[in-house]
């Protein structure tokens, strides 16, 4: 005869009224910041790959000049997109930062400087 085996456990369900206060929490914090949302969001991620774009593809430019008037044993265009592309990261990363602060309440740089 084979061992009983106990039957298996459904995972419980999460306490309905826990969903609800979840759900209702979100929409508070939400209503907090009337100006951020679907728009704000989409915004920051066109700003974020514009960030990019624009350093990496003005190193491109450069480096295609200077390879042109300049020849040397090495890329120029590689280089200066190698840089472009830090340039660029950098500057996205400060922007996010940036937003981020503001959105946590925190002060900028210059609205700190502009009260002293």
């Amino acid at each position: 005869m084979k061992p009983k085996t106990p039957p298996e456990k459904k995972p419980e369900k999460p306490d309905f009224s826990a969903q609800i206060e979840r759900k209702v929490q979100r929409k508070l914090r939400a209503r907090e910041h009337p100006g951020q949302n679907i728009y704000f969001w989409l915004g920051m991620f066109g700003m974020v790959g514009w960030s990019v774009a624009i350093p990496t593809l003005l190193s491109i430019v450069a480096g295609v000049w200077l390879d042109r008037h300049l020849p040397v044993d090495f890329s120029w265009t590689l280089t200066l997109l190698v840089l472009g592309i830090g340039l660029g990261c950098w500057n996205a990363w400060y922007w996010v930062q940036r937003a981020q602060r503001q959105r946590t309440g925190e002060q900028t740089d210059e609205h700190a400087e502009h009260e002293r």
